[in-house]
């Protein structure tokens, strides 16, 4: 979800995957999910949570804190239930029926992820190419703006500056890197992770001495920016509190995943909402609110990492952070890319997705068709503003996955009645309710989102098109012959 690196296991082949070695401990399953939690998403975004929320801009991560717990106890309860790797793609499946809607759903997961995967990826090279700006300033020059409207309905907002010139550079470079066998990137890209927590900390411990700058009023009335600045704000704090659920997607290989699961999510979770809250406290030290409202304070948005530090320890300080960020998203980019690749080719093994995705290399046994759809649409997403891509990617994974899975959970255990589970989320169902609610609440709250509803609602038309002409050539359900439907009790 969030830019980082964030490899995703293959979904699981409909007729069985080879058994996987459980050595995941509580310790590594809680690095991975704070690492994957991590990248360049909090340097990139912390100016839009104040934008959305102004001083009261800690409530966003606080209340997004309390949304991704909630949704998280979902992914806990699926999986330990079902604890296999594969994560989504399996659990529509499982949760839907394998034969019926959740063949449908688990394509249409695919799918989308064919795009919401560029959108991550675009939106880590489009905060490369802003903190790269920082060191070469020329970059921000603009070509030109244009927006369009495809069909009459879908609205496109395309820019294209040296910034983006650079961001486009960096997908088709990492294209050619995964492409040409490269895969020492990827090992970096862990270790540059701990490099962020490491600057991170810094920028806090830097940060808590200028407190007495910054007076934040948490109050908590909505009044001021209203709901739809919470919408806004809890739509940002989702995109940088993903990959929570990281440990789902590699269950098959976790040691005992009924005790493992549930306190990885919840630790990393605490984890990292401890370590937003300081940072957008220690931030909010150094710059005050209102420079960030100024209409001149672009520059200072768009590189605010850099900038802080810049201002505690000089211009030195500045360009190195502005570096570091700039090659750990490069990495990342990287990373995402490696990982997403995988997906659509192991849902095309499992006859699930159209079968050029599971093309393999001839000599380097890599998916190709995979990697450069991805590849390409990730380049032309660089086009769009940072904003627009994050939105469009949550709304698309709100759409797609995070409700369906909630309401999906719920609709099992009322069918499955008293039957126990591993693990049983506390207060059920009053905590998936809350990860329902505070979904639907973005998508009715969140400001200026007309486009990105549109684009998830072409996603899902053009999506459900084509799995009925494929149903319909195959004789797949809903059209197959009633004698050999089965469905998943």
């Amino acid at each position: 979800m969030k830019f980082r690196s964030n490899p995703i296991a293959a979904a699981v082949n409909s007729h069985g995957a080879p058994s996987l070695v459980r050595g995941i401990g509580l310790t590594t399953a809680i690095n991975l999910n704070v690492l994957n939690m991590i990248g360049v998403g909090p340097f990139i975004t912390l100016p839009l949570m104040v934008i959305a929320l102004g001083d009261r801009a800690i409530l966003g991560w606080i209340l997004g804190a309390v949304l991704a717990l909630c949704d998280g106890m979902v992914w806990a309860e699926l999986g330990t239930r079902f604890p296999e790797s594969g994560g989504s793609y399996l659990y529509l499946n499982r949760l839907y029926g394998i034969e019926r809607w959740g063949r449908l759903l688990s394509f249409l997961y695919i799918w989308q992820l064919t795009f919401s995967a560029p959108l991550s990826t675009a939106s880590g090279a489009v905060g490369l190419s802003q903190y790269a700006a920082y060191l070469w300033p020329k970059l921000n020059v603009s070509w030109f703006a244009y927006q369009v409207a495809i069909g009459g309905w879908l609205h496109v907002h395309l820019i294209v500056t040296l910034a983006s010139c650079v961001a486009m550079l960096a997908c088709g470079l990492a294209t050619f890197l995964i492409y040409s066998g490269i895969r020492t990137v990827g090992r970096i890209s862990r270790v540059l992770s701990i490099g962020v927590l490491l600057a991170i900390v810094w920028v806090i411990g830097s940060g808590l001495a200028h407190m007495h700058v910054w007076t934040p009023h948490l109050h908590p009335a909505f009044s001021g920016h209203g709901l739809d600045g919470f919408g806004t704000g809890l739509l940002i704090a989702i995109y940088n509190y993903g990959g929570y659920y990281n440990i789902c997607f590699l269950a098959g290989e976790v040691k005992d995943p009924r005790r493992i699961i549930p306190r990885a999510i919840f630790w990393s979770i605490l984890l990292v909402a401890s370590l937003y809250v300081f940072l957008n406290i220690s931030v909010l030290s150094v710059i005050p609110v209102r420079e960030f409202m100024q209409s001149g304070a672009i520059s200072t948005r768009s590189s605010v990492i850099a900038v802080v530090m810049q201002r505690l320890y000089g211009p030195w300080a500045g360009k190195a952070m502005a570096v570091l960020i700039v090659w750990t998203a490069f990495a990342s980019v990287f990373a995402v890319l490696l990982g997403y690749s995988r997906v659509p080719f192991a849902a095309a093994l499992d006859k699930n997705y159209f079968p050029s995705f599971a093309t393999l290399h001839k000599t380097k046994r890599f998916p190709t068709v995979s990697l450069l759809v991805l590849g390409a649409v990730s380049v032309f997403f660089c086009l769009f503003r940072l904003p627009d891509l994050i939105a469009a990617l949550i709304i698309t994974r709100i759409v797609f996955q995070f409700l369906l899975q909630a309401v999906g959970l719920v609709a099992f255990r009322k069918k499955l009645g008293g039957q126990p589970n591993p693990f049983r989320m506390p207060f059920y169902p009053i905590p998936a309710l809350l990860a329902i609610a505070g979904f639907l609440f973005v998508l009715l709250h969140g400001k200026n989102l007309s486009r990105e509803i549109e684009f998830a609602t072409g996603l899902l038309m053009t999506g459900l098109l084509i799995y009925g002409l494929r149903a319909v050539i195959r004789r797949e359900w809903p059209f197959q012959p009633r004698a050999t439907s089965t469905v998943l009790d």
